[in-house]
């Protein structure tokens, strides 16, 4: 574990820590709405869900999203666990590594890394695309997708410069905005129309109707990316109380969110709901809001849309830095990286990389004159997610071995992130296997990205094994900083 150091003027002073994230700044309410923002609602809502409701079960989706939560629910009971054992900015990488080894682990930490930077790059294109869009209903139509992509990407470094619950503030203004305008359209519909048929709608032999498959990928997609309640324990107050309390929290209004949405949708289009969507799944929400809110109602979804987008960018972008900053600390990655600013233990340096990397890829995109949602969001939705749904899948049968070296047995609670992790491996077959379906697109390069995840992966372990054998002391660091007991 590094020493932990502070520069001896105190708090005032910004002159560059090693390896210290501002402590007790975050409590659990702070940490759920980082982990929704990333989860995206609003964007889920209006991108996603219609695309699962025309091509996969119908009147079954509200059924397999919460089919989805439950695999999530079975996870994280083994989750919280073994998260008071292992305190890490790089959540994924240190239980891999302390279970299946420091090679496994560095190998997941850069799979995890570059998904979640490009699933950043995904949301910053699908962001300015929107962003562009308005600007140009206002009359601004020299302004280029790229100008507005480039901007945000300037206030991502902004922020990162402040202290991280200062990010969190903001991402829950949005959040609740987003979360507010949706749930106000459900309880419209269901004002309107009734309750229809639970029984009916949540039937088996609806949910596992032809099409379950594909609807399971939109669903597990969805509730990837609260590893964010592990992330930032370090920074958290009272870890051991506020961790498992934001991921059992972040868990279930994500879910039950979705559940409840999917099934308002479903009461609003009848079983005719697959053919509704599928005829523009892109307005079929926005349709459902002119419909039941009213003209307004419909200006503020497509308003809050892009603060949706916002928030999810942030929240991408802060887990991405926080990954950087574990490897850095850990020796992985240059040891610059991992110095925070003293007065509020900022991760600045470990934001820089990511700033970098995203304004490289829309200035490559721009200047290719390609669409920011239709080429860049579409590449790398599917890619990042992917990835991220792997590492999920690989962390849940890492939890009861890591239990059972801790505790010499194995319980109950293990067997439950077993069982979540046969959901999520089955999840996780059917992105690969219906990867097309994620993308949108008939792309033969597009489609065949998740290959690179295993050279990435393939990356992590040359340099573990370089490690291994040139600079042993570094090699016994991987995955262990801040570990508990």
């Amino acid at each position: 574990m590094h020493e932990r150091t502070r520069s001896p003027s105190g708090p005032a002073d910004d002159q560059p820590a090693t390896g210290i994230l501002a402590e007790g700044v975050l409590g659990s309410v702070d940490i759920t709405f980082m982990v929704l923002a990333v989860a995206a609602p609003m964007a889920i809502v209006v991108a996603t869900m219609p695309i699962s409701f025309a091509l996969g079960n119908g009147m079954g989706v509200a059924g397999t999203y919460a089919l989805s939560g439950l695999a999530i629910a079975l996870f994280a009971i083994g989750y919280v666990r073994l998260l008071p054992h292992i305190r890490n900015a790089g959540a994924f990488y240190a239980i891999i590594a302390q279970t299946f080894g420091r090679t496994a682990g560095l190998a997941g930490s850069y799979v995890a890394l570059v998904s979640y930077v490009a699933l950043c790059c995904a949301t910053l294109g699908a962001l300015s695309y929107f962003v562009t869009s308005l600007l140009h209903m206002l009359g601004l139509d020299f302004v280029h997708w790229g100008v507005s992509a480039l901007a945000v990407i300037a206030i991502l470094a902004l922020l990162s410069y402040f202290r991280i619950d200062f990010t969190a503030k903001l991402l829950a203004i949005a959040l609740g905005a987003e979360v507010i305008a949706i749930l106000a359209l459900d309880v419209a519909i269901l004002l309107a129309e009734g309750f229809g048929a639970p029984g009916r709608i949540f039937a088996p032999s609806v949910v596992l109707a032809p099409g379950l498959g594909v609807s399971a990928i939109y669903a597990f997609n969805s509730v990837i990316g609260f590893e964010a309640t592990a992330i930032y324990q370090e920074e958290a107050r009272n870890p051991e109380v506020s961790i498992p309390r934001a991921t059992y929290a972040a868990i279930g209004v994500i879910c039950l969110f979705y559940v409840f949405t999917a099934y308002a949708f479903i009461v609003a289009s009848g079983p005719g709901i697959g053919a509704a969507a599928g005829k523009d799944p892109g307005q079929f929400v926005f349709g459902l809001a002119r419909h039941y809110l009213g003209r307004q109602g419909e200006a503020i979804l497509s308003l809050l849309v892009i603060s949706s987008a916002f928030a999810a960018v942030l929240g991408l972008f802060n887990n991405s830095a926080r990954y950087v900053f574990a490897l850095a600390r850990d020796g992985a990655l240059p040891a610059r990286l991992a110095r925070t600013r003293s007065a509020n233990g900022a991760p600045f340096n470990a934001g820089l990389p990511v700033i970098l990397i995203l304004s490289v890829v829309i200035s490559l995109f721009a200047l290719a004159g390609l669409d920011p949602l239709l080429s860049l969001t579409t590449a790398l939705t599917g890619f990042g997610s992917v990835g991220l749904m792997a590492l999920l899948t690989i962390t849940a049968f890492a939890i009861p071995v890591f239990l059972r070296k801790r505790t010499g047995r194995l319980g109950l609670v293990s067997f439950f992130p077993f069982a979540g992790g046969a959901m999520l491996a089955t999840g996780t077959i059917l992105s690969v296997a219906n990867y097309p379906l994620l993308t949108g697109t008939d792309s033969t390069f597009i489609n065949r990205l998740p290959a690179l995840l295993l050279v990435i992966a393939g990356i992590g372990v040359v340099q573990a094994l370089l490690l291994r054998r040139r600079r042993p002391e570094v090699f016994a660091r991987i995955g262990l900083s801040q570990v508990a007991g």
